[in-house]
């Protein structure tokens, strides 16, 4: 029953993973290749989480849930291409958090870039804008 199981989950974040793919596939050129490095980074950081797609969306899950997804800008005529967190991310500290990043680019300043690359995503990554020196 155990191996029966386990065969379930392998098949269905192999699928998953396929549909992820193709969502990244269907994406505009610009918004592609962000999410095929957050793809990248997510897969590789977190393999535990299970790739599919919610709402036409790559998003990745634990338990049946979605922790972490990315959506385009293009198809929903946004600005930006957003990476958003559910609660299931558990990223309460202190008593307010951002839960979605926008992602403009995917250049050498940009936290798309495996762990390998940027020394800037080990010291954490995904903090705010910084204060310019003389702004207020």
């Amino acid at each position: 029953m155990a191996e029966k199981t386990t065969a379930k989950r392998v098949t269905k974040k192999a699928d998953g993973g396929a549909d992820v793919l193709a969502a990244i596939a269907a994406m505009g050129e610009h918004d592609r290749a962000i999410g095929e490095r957050l793809h990248a980074i997510i897969t590789a950081n977190a393999p535990a989480l299970v790739p599919r797609t919610w709402y036409g969306m790559p998003a990745y899950a634990k338990d049946g849930k979605v922790i972490c997804f990315f959506r385009s800008a293009e198809k929903f005529k946004e600005r930006y291409m957003t990476l958003g967190f559910n609660d299931g991310a558990n990223l309460d500290e202190g008593p307010m958090w951002p839960i979605v990043f926008a992602l403009k680019g995917r250049g050498r300043k940009t936290c798309c870039r495996p762990r390998e690359e940027s020394s800037e995503l080990s010291e954490g990554s995904f903090s705010g804008p910084t204060r310019q020196s003389g702004a207020r």
